[in-house]
């Protein structure tokens, strides 16, 4: 059944709007009498039947309302190192149908990609469309949120200082993921930073440590790539506290 992210309801009755509305009239094709999903990121669900549609909007009568557990209980954040291609949009992509919580793109020194404001306002919109559509293929309730591009001084801004953070690093030979995950505590947020292609500098490192506390795992032995770093490291904390199955 089709899904729609709603900005507006009340006790009867949910309004689709917007790009929402485009998708509904004019890509499905729906008509009244048809039978709709909807969200609005409060982890709540209901279902619906279209009633009328005007050039604004679609009222649909509620006949069933639900909060499926569907959401990670275990909030994981990706913050990761602006990168090539399309990259982030698969990590945001990948990352939201596992169950990420939110995705921070990282300037690093190492970033081949550099974006003005412009940019990166754009790129940044259409990385939370990725995550809008992600959810709605997952049947997520609560969509991520893609935050602006940030420096890492900003990191202790953005997030609260109980944030737990993760830091996959190549030459952290001895440190095993899971030896860590057993001293943090999944009531509380766990941030994973990724680096870009050629990874973080040992000076970003020390930084990370000093700024972030963060703790540095090892992967294993192989080297991966960024946008594979971001999804196993993300697989690997979920499935510790128990997300996966």
């Amino acid at each position: 059944m089709h899904r729609f992210k709603i900005q507006s309801k009340d006790e009867r009755t949910f309004f689709v709007t917007g790009e929402e509305l485009h998708h509904l009239v004019k890509v499905l094709r729906l008509r009244p009498g048809d039978k709709i999903k909807a969200f609005d990121n409060t982890g709540a669900e209901w279902l619906g039947i279209i009633e009328f549609i005007s050039e604004d909007m679609a009222s649909c009568r509620i006949i069933a309302e639900g909060y499926p557990e569907v959401e990670a209980k275990t909030n994981v954040y990706i913050a990761m190192g602006l990168a090539k291609g399309e990259k982030m949009e698969w990590v945001i992509q990948k990352g939201t149908e596992l169950g990420m919580a939110g995705f921070v793109p990282l300037r690093t020194s190492r970033s081949v990609v550099q974006l003005d404001h412009k940019k990166a306002e754009n790129r940044v919109k259409r990385w939370q469309k990725i995550a809008s559509e992600a959810v709605k293929q997952a049947r997520r309730v609560v969509e991520p949120k893609i935050f602006p591009v940030a420096d890492w001084a900003e990191l202790p801004e953005i997030f609260p200082a109980n944030m737990q953070w993760l830091l996959p690093y190549e030459e952290e030979k001895n440190t095993l993921f899971s030896n860590i995950l057993q001293e943090f505590d999944s009531n509380y947020p766990i941030g994973i930073l990724i680096g870009p292609e050629g990874g973080f500098t040992p000076e970003e490192v020390a930084k990370t440590k000093e700024l972030l506390n963060a703790r540095s795992v090892s992967l294993g032995p192989r080297i991966l790539r960024t946008e594979t770093a971001a999804l196993a490291a993300l697989v690997m904390v979920l499935a510790f506290f128990g997300e996966l199955g």
